[in-house]
């Protein structure tokens, strides 16, 4: 590595060479012209394209010191500069989407030189130039799902006790009535979450040309009482779109009253469905930047 101080190559992700070969913003062995591209991590050094064989990665030149060593260590334990950086690594990937199909790095992915890096690419071209193939003209979009237990059971006890039938004899008779009823909304309930669940997945399923489950993580809002049902990772062509975001308001529509909401954000670069690649150095990314 670089003394502290010194310059590394910080890498956002990687593209197609005709995606860089078609900018202005090409850097080679003896530098770079002007990018088209904008921000970056090191605000004083926009992003460039190093380009080597089929592909390109989209790089900036950073200060070792910010990511390494004493000063390196108390940035990444800052939330605030942590946060900062990641919004800036997204924009910057966002620019290239608009261009052509991309690679997402991991936040913080460092190369010591122009050579490790071209290295790297070399080590790795077949793997990254199949990822971009599979994904281009695609783009992720992250669908979650929430159900609201305590809003869900008093709709369905309010639809039951529209006709209550006859009237308990006893206060002990109506407590039994009352759990009886309890048991029979769970499971209704649950039921009917599952054909929910089941019923979404029908509708977009089919517009996806590959789907992941994701961890499902407790939810620290203000709206704590939804608990998450579904976090799904979807690789959607990007003329499907417009047809994916209206299959879901649908099943929006269908079964919010029910306490059921599912959300959407994207498009996202593709980065649930990335190839492990060996030998990246990268700092943890704790705002899990990807949706």
């Amino acid at each position: 590595m670089n003394e502290d101080g010194q310059s590394v190559s910080y890498v956002y992700g990687f593209t197609q060479a005709d995606v860089a070969g078609g900018t202005s913003a090409v850097m080679t062995q003896t530098g770079g012209s002007a990018s088209v591209l904008c921000g970056g991590i090191d605000e004083s050094h926009p992003p460039l394209f190093w380009q080597s064989g089929e592909v390109a990665a989209i790089v900036s030149q950073v200060s070792r010191s910010e990511f390494c060593g004493p000063a390196g260590e108390a940035n990444l334990q800052d939330l605030v500069w942590l946060a900062a950086r990641a919004c800036r690594h997204q924009a910057v990937l966002e620019q290239v989407m608009r261009l052509g199909p991309v690679l997402p790095a991991r936040l913080g992915t460092l190369f010591s030189s122009p050579a490790s890096l071209e290295s790297f690419i070399r080590k790795h071209e077949a793997a990254i130039a199949q990822f971009l193939e599979r994904v281009d003209g695609r783009e992720e979009w992250a669908v979650k799902g929430f159900f609201d237990p305590a809003r869900a059971e008093a709709e369905w006890l309010a639809r039951q006790t529209e006709d209550p039938g006859p009237t308990a004899s006893s206060p002990g008779m109506a407590y039994l009535q009352e759990q009886s009823l309890r048991i029979q909304a769970k499971r209704a309930l649950d039921d009917w979450l599952a054909e929910a669940c089941d019923h979404l997945l029908r509708e977009l399923k089919p517009l996806a040309s590959e789907m992941v489950a994701r961890r499902i993580v407790a939810r620290e809002t203000e709206d704590a009482a939804r608990e998450m049902v579904l976090n799904w990772a979807l690789l959607v062509p990007t003329a499907a779109a417009e047809d994916f975001r209206r299959r879901l308001e649908r099943a929006n529509a269908e079964h919010n009253p029910g306490g059921v909401a599912f959300e959407a954000t994207g498009p996202w670069p593709p980065y649930s469905f990335c190839p492990v690649l060996e030998a990246e150095a990268a700092v943890p990314d704790p705002a899990k930047a990807a949706p």
